[in-house]
């Protein structure tokens, strides 16, 4: 790859947009002038993750199939060339959000730029964690918040100057609030029920006999498990449908909603766009489809501890926020922070030639080194591996696209 600028694409151009979570991975082609996606293609096989980290060549065997596929769709839709192919060229823009990018995607960073330029001719990207791709898709380029809630929790915010990120640490260390951790407090006041303590639940008891069966074989059933968190996870519906009638259950989800409260707090941008103090904190991700249960207590916490917030739903996913990096890419318009790991645009091919954005900041730890942040992954749920923290899972009862590099 040279350091040479990238022509302006035409109106017609094409970007991509990529979603790698724990469910698969989500390839979306869109155009420069036009917003959402033309097509897109699901693989259904999770990226493998070893000990080098992310396995770039993994990532290209069905990245490159599957872009092929789009833009093949595309042209016989009418934007080939004379001769029935995709003119070269025709990718203005591409950009990743991966779960687990901030700390094991050294090798996509290393690896993915010069690939994708031979096999795609693609000379402007960018390789996010999929908890900025999941800000993009959820509050764009303004200034704000965004919780990713799904098995795990994450909260992102910026004011378009550097990246300020609260949770997200796993289910061990915290993803307070999230699935996991509603799902784990709810099977906890059910064996307390159980055993005749303090606390328990028998409503919750009843659900988890209902789910899981006797509730002493559910140690047998939940510790094996290398996907404990999502197993845990799988239990926040029951929490949030027993809300309405059981005190504990309520309970458990003013306590979830308390910690993502403050989670927002701590990332909002001191000051809004025009200069007041308002702030967008946008909800996007599966856990928040528990719906009232859930937001009512969200929605009353936020209105105590940040009575700045303006609460939105997020108008796009991961996969959404990845096209509109792209697009921006490509309009030389992209006003997110760069960052060494977080927001990653190789030299030369960002707006005006700009670099990988060393000197943003996350400004909850120090600055990272050698492509790991000193404060640990940005993320919010699992993927395959039970206690290692990857991004926010889209959904609040099994492993799909996680939500925080």
């Amino acid at each position: 790859m040279t350091d040479a600028p990238s022509p302006a694409p035409t109106p017609e151009a094409y970007v991509l947009g990529v979603d790698s979570g724990g469910s698969g991975l989500r390839v979306a082609l869109g155009r420069v002038d036009t917003d959402g996606p033309l097509f897109t293609a699901v693989c259904a096989e999770p990226v493998r993750t070893g000990a080098g980290g992310i396995d770039a060549a993994h990532l290209l065997e069905q990245l490159l199939p599957a872009a092929a596929e789009l833009l093949e769709r595309a042209g016989a839709g009418g934007a080939a060339d004379s001769s029935g192919q995709v003119a070269p060229g025709q990718v203005a823009a591409f950009a990743i959000g991966a779960a687990g990018m901030a700390t094991l995607g050294g090798r996509l960073r290393a690896e993915l730029p010069g690939a994708l330029a031979e096999a795609l001719g693609v000379r402007r990207m960018a390789l996010a964690a999929d908890a900025v791709t999941a800000y993009a898709g959820a509050v764009g380029q303004r200034p704000g918040a965004v919780v990713a809630g799904g098995t795990g929790m994450i909260a992102l915010g910026t004011d378009l100057t550097g990246w300020h990120r609260a949770d997200g640490w796993g289910h061990l260390l915290g993803d307070s609030g999230g699935g996991a951790w509603i799902g784990r407090a709810g099977l906890d006041a059910a064996m307390r029920a159980h055993d005749g303590r303090r606390g328990g639940s028998p409503a919750l008891l009843a659900r988890l006999h209902a789910v899981f069966g006797p509730a002493e074989g559910l140690p047998g059933l939940l510790y094996p498990r290398s996907d404990r968190p999502a197993v845990l996870a799988s239990f926040a519906p029951e929490v949030a449908a027993c809300a309405g009638a059981d005190e504990v259950a309520a309970g458990i989800l003013r306590e979830a909603a308390a910690h993502i409260a403050e989670a927002a707090a701590a990332v909002c941008p001191t000051a809004g766009p025009e200069g007041d103090d308002a702030c967008e904190v946008a909800l996007t991700g599966g856990l928040f489809r528990m719906g009232e249960p859930l937001l009512g207590p969200v929605r009353e916490e936020l209105a105590r501890l940040v009575p700045q917030a303006r609460v939105t739903t997020g108008t796009g996913d991961p996969l959404t926020g990845a096209l509109r990096i792209a697009r921006a890419l490509a309009l030389d318009d992209l006003r997110l922070p760069h960052h060494s790991t977080m927001l990653f645009v190789p030299a030369g091919d960002g707006p005006s030639g700009s670099s990988g954005g060393v000197g943003a900041e996350v400004r909850n730890g120090e600055q990272e080194s050698d492509g790991v942040p000193a404060d640990g992954p940005v993320n919010g749920a699992v993927s395959g591996a039970a206690d290692s923290p990857t991004d926010t899972d889209t959904s609040p009862v099994r492993h799909s696209s996680d939500i925080s590099g």
